[in-house]
């Protein structure tokens, strides 16, 4: 089986209906045309000419409404899309889109172009955030739009967004347990930057609005990843792709390069501080692939252990499995550090 990879044609700020309080869609997507028919099977075409396995490949309409654009146009965009796949056998077609711009006929549309799974930009389950964001659709919009595409045996995917407007962590939390409880494959996690020429900087000129620290989001991020994959849905994304534009007009923001990393990181360091003994010397194996993760990023993690009270010495070992660790003072062994419930610390 090959590695899964996204064939992503960006349709920007097309057939959104609401200027939301955060989203400047051209320093998001770093993309202002709108992409034809032609762009699609081009994309298509290099993506294949590089792929060593296309199966598992999809073609991604991303970065607008999917759905609620102009419908010709978004059926110009579906039949390319189609004849790609069947072109040259791509796994199928993804898009986003809003709660809101989601019903049957919909639903017939994208399922007769081969479309396999639909992402939701949920972006919080609380309608409170959701009105002083100006998403200009509701929890319950998210809930029967969800329930639609399970219902029409398409894929399901949500999004949704840490440190909005009048968000807290509690309810981010709350909004990650809200959307598990509707059945996604997947979830994408994306915390608040502040754009130039949004409502939500403005709040933040006149004091507001106050984001995220990095260290805030990352800490916030750790605990939904964890209530994501404990309840097996693959977490896909988590912060903002990264890119010149976006690092040069941002104005505030949990933002980093490698935010996914310092997320692992920190679940990371959660999990084996549960599964250490008491402070002391330790020695902990971890595979090879996962010694970046383990150290931290600038070996961060090896300062937070050692303000713990424990000197570690990272050992890379290839029998150590994928997300799995051993520790050893008298060798004991701790499964699945990375990967699965923590053991209880053994602590008084």
């Amino acid at each position: 089986m090959g590695r899964h990879a996204n064939i992503a044609i960006f349709v920007p700020h097309l057939g959104c209906p609401r200027q939301c309080s955060f989203c400047e869609q051209r320093t998001i997507t770093g993309q202002v045309r709108e992409p034809g028919p032609e762009d699609v099977l081009s994309a298509a075409d290099t993506a294949a000419r590089s792929l060593k396995d296309c199966s598992e490949a999809e073609i991604a309409f991303f970065g607008g409404s999917f759905t609620a654009i102009d419908r010709r146009y978004m059926l110009s965009l579906l039949e390319a899309a189609k004849l790609a796949v069947e072109r040259y056998g791509f796994k199928g077609v993804r898009c986003s889109t809003r709660p809101d711009a989601i019903d049957g006929e919909v639903l017939d549309i994208l399922k007769e172009h081969r479309v396999t799974a639909v992402e939701l930009g949920a972006q919080s389950m609380d309608d409170g955030v959701l009105t002083a964001n100006r998403r200009g659709h509701t929890a319950g919009d998210t809930v029967k739009a969800a329930g639609l595409i399970r219902r029409a045996g398409l894929e399901l995917g949500l999004q949704m967004m840490t440190g909005l407007y009048t968000d807290t962590d509690e309810k981010a939390l709350e909004t990650a347990r809200e959307l598990i409880a509707l059945g996604p494959v997947t979830a994408r996690v994306y915390p608040t930057i502040v754009l130039p020429g949004t409502e939500l900087c403005r709040l933040y000129n006149e004091g507001l609005y106050r984001p995220q620290e990095l260290g805030e989001a990352v800490e916030l991020c750790a605990k939904l990843l964890e209530l994501f994959e404990g309840a097996g849905v693959s977490v896909i994304r988590m912060g903002l792709h990264p890119g010149q534009e976006l690092e040069e007009r941002m104005v505030a923001g949990p933002y980093h390069q490698a935010f996914r990393q310092l997320v692992e990181s920190r679940r990371f360091l959660k999990r084996l501080l549960a599964g250490l003994g008491e402070p002391g010397e330790y020695r902990v194996a971890v595979n090879p692939r996962d010694i970046s993760t383990a150290l931290g990023q600038g070996k961060e993690n090896l300062r937070r252990l050692k303000a713990e009270g424990y000197a570690v010495t990272f050992i890379q070992d290839e029998s150590v499995p994928r997300s799995g660790v051993k520790v050893s003072s008298t060798f004991l062994k701790v499964a699945g550090v990375l990967g699965a419930e923590p053991p209880r610390r053994r602590r008084p």
